[in-house]
């Protein structure tokens, strides 16, 4: 572990020949290089690979605007900045420390808390390298993830690829249907042929016909020329069918035709046209079920689940959160927001404790709104759009004063009112059904009354409510 631990390197920046020998000192399970000026961390910069630095704060470094403009050349650097506390509030210090630095330290050193902020640095300066290696090619590569589901549905990925069978996919809107389709071409042997996607569900019924099939020019009032249709398009490569569960039934009949020709006809042709292609198709629906109920072929269900494949929930991750939060904020945060260092705790239990009933999607969506939100420079449970354990707290207090008030509201009128239930439904502009329901919510009942049976409300009466 020590050996592990002493492969971490740490470039330090100090021009005091003392502090370097303390900074030594204190970082006993770091590989420490000690340079005296920014241009010899440059150097040593450009001849070696480091991922965390850490500079000693004085005037023979520069001023603030030099250490600025070096921090912004070395951005890929996590830096830790150790300051006299006399000089946080000179120079920029506050700027420097807010938009460019990882997190910073007072002097004298606490060796341990150093270490502490330094492991932190590092780890997650290893993490924001692996995702752009994740992700600067395609296909496998881009499915992120360690937990048991991910790693069966890349297998299972892998498998599809191998062979040139029908592929049909099933998972919940948002979970990375298509993601994983490009996946299986990528890997296959049609690499470098088309891959043309095609949501069943997004074009208008009277035009599917003629976007997946074609036509010929004169088929009908517009057609000035030929056109190639989408299944056409992808001669040679992969046709992904999303949401195919959304298709009508009469191009149902034409697509199982398409399967077991391998041909197609386009619209206002007699002239059969071979096409190779190898089908992929997607749903967020049970197409078992579609079956069942009688809204989807079954002999076009059996052709499409030769290899049936499923995405996982994104709730069904586990650990795989944590890291596609934090890909997805390397991802889109903008290169210049250097104040954002990443997710405070708060935030990623937050993450970690959420049903995600959108899965990705909905992460990527609260991600990108974070990122515009946050005003400090961790991002926080709010800014990602939950309610803190202090907000929840909050909002059930105001719930609980709104209610005494309307409870408060009710006894006044039907004292007012005589205890008379009609006229204190006048006085509040609400129906006589209204005002029962509204003494059986708050348990209050007229004088002399007995709290009538409630019935079925018109929606006029219901409106007021």
């Amino acid at each position: 572990m020590l050996e592990e631990r002493m492969n971490r390197k740490v470039l330090c920046i100090v021009s005091d020949d003392t502090q370097a020998q303390l900074l030594r000192q204190a970082l006993i399970a770091w590989d420490v290089r000690s340079v005296s000026n920014f241009d010899d961390a440059q150097r040593e910069l450009s001849d070696e690979r480091y991922i965390v630095g850490l500079f000693v704060h004085d005037r023979r470094l520069g001023m603030s605007a030099d250490i600025k403009t070096f921090l912004i050349t070395n951005h890929t650097v996590e830096w830790v900045g150790v300051y006299a506390e006399a000089h946080l509030n000179k120079d920029g210090s506050q700027e420097l420390i807010s938009e460019h630095l990882y997190d910073y330290h007072t002097l004298p050193i606490d060796p341990v808390r150093l270490t502490y902020t330094l492991g932190h640095a590092y780890g997650r300066a290893q993490l924001y390298r692996a995702l752009p290696q994740a992700t600067a090619g395609r296909g496998m590569s881009a499915i992120l993830g360690h937990s048991a589901a991910i790693t069966r549905l890349r297998d299972h990925i892998g498998r599809a690829a191998r062979v040139t069978a029908p592929v049909l996919i099933w998972g919940e809107s948002g979970t990375g249907k298509e993601l994983a389709a490009q996946a299986i071409h990528l890997k296959s042997s049609r690499v470098g042929q088309p891959f043309v996607p095609i949501n069943c569900g997004a074009i208008a019924p009277s035009l599917i016909q003629s976007e997946l099939f074609g036509y010929e020019r004169g088929a009908f009032t517009g057609a000035t020329r030929d056109k190639v249709g989408l299944i056409e398009s992808a001669n040679g490569g992969t046709l992904f069918l999303d949401e195919i569960g959304d298709l009508p039934n009469e191009l149902q009949a034409n697509l199982l035709r398409f399967l077991q020709e391998k041909t197609i006809t386009r619209l206002g042709s007699t002239c059969a046209v071979p096409v190779d292609v190898r089908v992929i198709a997607a749903s967020h629906v049970k197409l078992e079920q579609a079956v069942a109920k009688g809204m989807f072929r079954q002999d076009l269900y059996y052709r499409l689940s030769v290899l049936p494949l499923t995405v996982p929930a994104l709730r069904e991750r586990g650990d795989d959160l944590t890291l596609l939060a934090e890909h997805f904020f390397v991802t889109y945060a903008s290169d210049k927001a250097f104040r954002l260092k990443g997710y405070s705790e708060a935030a990623l239990k937050a993450i970690a404790e959420h049903d995600w009933p959108g899965n990705v999607r909905e992460l990527i969506n609260r991600v990108r709104r974070a990122l515009v939100m946050a005003e400090g420079r961790l991002i926080r449970p709010e800014d990602l759009g939950f309610l803190s354990p202090a907000a929840l707290t909050h909002e059930a207090e105001l719930d609980e004063t709104r209610l005494r008030a309307e409870q408060q509201a009710l006894r006044e009128c039907l004292e007012r009112s005589s205890r008379n239930v009609s006229l204190a439904a006048r006085r509040l502009g609400v129906s006589r059904t209204t005002m029962y329901r509204l003494l059986s919510k708050h348990n209050l009942h007229a004088a002399g009354r007995e709290r009538p049976k409630l019935r079925q409300s018109a929606a006029d009466e219901e409106a007021n409510y």
